[in-house]
């Protein structure tokens, strides 16, 4: 019975930290249009294990990853990591070209791209 009442309390103590293992509307309105900004990226190839993806294939990839792994994401760093980094099957990275440019690791530009959109953002007024 003591046991019982143990793991309870220990299982209510983990709540709070489940509940907070998702995006604020915040960040998923910098997901979605950091999602929305490798789409309109039309000159880019979106390189999964070698093949080459357009950015309408990337973006609904990078869609159907977020919507998977959305509870264990809080931040659009986090969705980096977890969606625009690596395949999950091969562990290989993904990379992304430019036109003719050498193709250079998604992480890489989608952290870039991530901070250009962070600092378009209208400051807080306080």
């Amino acid at each position: 019975m003591r046991r019982r009442h143990c793991l309870h309390f220990a299982a209510l103590a983990l709540v709070p930290l489940l509940a907070r293992a998702t995006p604020s509307p915040e960040e998923h309105r910098l997901i979605t249009a950091l999602i929305d900004r490798v789409q309109g990226m039309k000159t880019m190839k979106f390189l999964r294990n070698g093949e080459p993806h357009d950015a309408d294939e990337a973006a609904k990839h990078l869609r159907a990853k977020y919507e998977h792994f959305r509870k264990k994401i809080v931040t659009a760093e986090d969705f980096i990591d977890r969606c625009a980094t690596r395949s999950e099957v091969t562990g290989k990275a993904y990379m992304v070209q430019m036109g003719d440019a050498k193709p250079r690791e998604a992480k890489a530009f989608m952290l870039q791209e991530l901070r250009a959109m962070r600092q378009r953002q209208p400051k807080p007024k306080a």
